[in-house]
């Protein structure tokens, strides 16, 4: 069962991402912030598959998240969510490191296929 850790500010994205999610048998964890994801992430020794975060967040944001993630999770598969243009070009370049950009808002159906193809597109199938 694939480990999914998601990050994001607010509680009602956080939740309904984690449902949907989960619905694939996918093991969630979840952080409000990028700062409780690597908190977490250093805790679990990166034991996850993948890390779905957004990326406009207080104190740490995604993009700081994901070059934190990569350099000492290289394995760890990156996916972020954004429902801002600005943030979207923020991430642009970040192609070596993240697997794709999810635009919000999302359908549910969306963010699972989004999920399911950054998982089977893992280095280490």
């Amino acid at each position: 069962m694939p480990r999914v850790l998601i990050a994001d500010d607010e509680e009602s994205m956080r939740l309904l991402v984690a449902r949907a999610i989960a619905m694939d048998g996918h093991e969630i964890v979840t952080a409000e912030d990028g700062a409780e994801a690597l908190e977490i992430l250093t805790r679990d020794d990166g034991a996850f598959d993948l890390l779905l975060t957004d990326i406009k967040m207080p104190i740490m944001d995604g993009i700081a998240l994901a070059l934190s993630a990569a350099r000492d999770f290289p394995r760890l598969t990156i996916l972020l969510m954004t429902g801002f243009a600005d943030q979207r070009e923020r991430a642009s370049g970040l192609e070596a490191i993240v697997y794709d950009v999810v635009t919000k808002p999302f359908a549910v159906a969306d963010i699972r296929t989004a999920v399911a193809d950054a998982l089977a597109s893992r280095k280490d199938n």
